[in-house]
């Protein structure tokens, strides 16, 4: 009997086991969209640096570290989004990732060097770019700039390029940087070299470029890169030099960074994808303004050493500046340089 009586007892919790387990299946098919778009994004620990921000950089740089919900807004910030507004309306904005972006090269430590002619007299320069680990097949960005990045994970260091190309007699490169201790690195060229870098205002490459991971993950954790037609002669911190030309007033000098505000509801925005996400990241790392360019754009990974282009279809077979018709441009804020 009691043999019976425990099966009996067996059977029942059994049946009541399975009936939690059907109702607990049932409900997860109908997990709200909100809910589910939390279960499949990947936390900040899945990007490809194993850390909060995904940009290699210290993550206390500007480029890493979250944004305060209550940072200082700089005196012109209404100035500043209504020129930024004002450029976006006159060149339209733009996403350079197939031209006039940058092909990262993530090296191994057995990768072989190669010697980088630099076509400058700057011995300091040129020490720098002696024994690079670039491959033999790389490939410099499309465009005038012919950007291109070596990251060495094992050495902690990156080389970046401007004007870069095989030629003849081997790679060439008309001006760009080496940055060692890269994981700790605030986030630009430093004196003595903070005329460094293949960008106008010495911030590397790499920060604010949305990484080809990121954007097949769905989530960006970094600042983004943002370039301009037409910046102010002026420059703030983190910019350590600039190529901007304008006097006004109110124009935007390099090193601006601006944000969406912290209580905005980016959800409600409905964006594309590749824009959902970029305004997320804006929102809670901002956007530096980084260089000149003949749009307003930022900067996806060149997809060339992939050897495939993957933007059509993130891109939802749109153009890039139809992903960016709807960015909200007019609920940005500037920073004060230094907040």
């Amino acid at each position: 009997m009691g043999a019976q009586r425990f099966g009996a007892k067996s059977r029942l919790a059994l049946a009541l086991a399975l009936a939690v387990l059907a109702a607990g299946l049932v409900r997860g098919l109908f997990v709200p969209d909100a809910a589910r778009e939390r279960l499949h994004r990947p936390p900040a620990t899945d990007s490809f640096t194993e850390r909060e921000g995904s940009s290699v950089f210290s993550t206390t740089s500007f480029w890493n570290a979250p944004l305060a919900p209550e940072a200082s807004l700089s005196p012109k910030s209404a100035n500043y989004v209504r020129d930024l507004r004002r450029q976006v309306t006159q060149y339209g904005p733009w996403i350079n990732s197939t031209k006039y972006s940058t092909p990262v090269y993530t090296v191994g430590a057995d990768q072989p060097t190669s010697y980088v002619k630099l076509d400058v007299n700057v011995p300091d320069l040129q020490e720098a770019f002696a024994r690079v680990p670039v491959p033999a097949a790389a490939k410099e960005a499309a465009g005038t700039d012919q950007h291109l990045v070596v990251y060495q994970p094992a050495t902690d260091t990156i080389w970046e390029f401007w004007k870069m190309a095989k030629l003849s007699d081997g790679w060439h490169a008309r001006w760009g940087g080496k940055m060692t201790d890269v994981s700790t690195n605030p986030g630009h060229f430093s004196a003595p070299n903070s005329d460094w870098g293949a960008t106008a205002t010495s911030l590397p490459l790499l920060g604010g470029l949305m990484r080809l991971d990121e954007l097949k993950a769905g989530r960006i954790d970094h600042a983004l890169a943002l370039a301009i037609p037409e910046p102010a002669k002026s420059f703030v911190w983190p910019a350590q030099r600039g190529d901007g030309f304008l006097t006004t007033t109110d124009a935007i000098p390099e090193g601006t960074r601006f944000r969406l505000p912290a209580n905005l509801d980016v959800a409600s925005l409905n964006l594309p994808p590749v824009a959902r996400m970029m305004a997320e990241a804006a929102q809670r790392y901002g956007i530096v303004l980084r260089d000149k360019a003949g749009a307003v754009v930022f900067f996806g990974e060149d997809p060339t050493p992939t050897g495939t282009n993957p933007y059509p279809d993130l891109y939802g077979g749109q153009y890039p500046s139809e992903v960016l018709r709807e960015f909200p441009w007019d609920r940005l804020q500037a920073i004060a340089p230094g907040s």
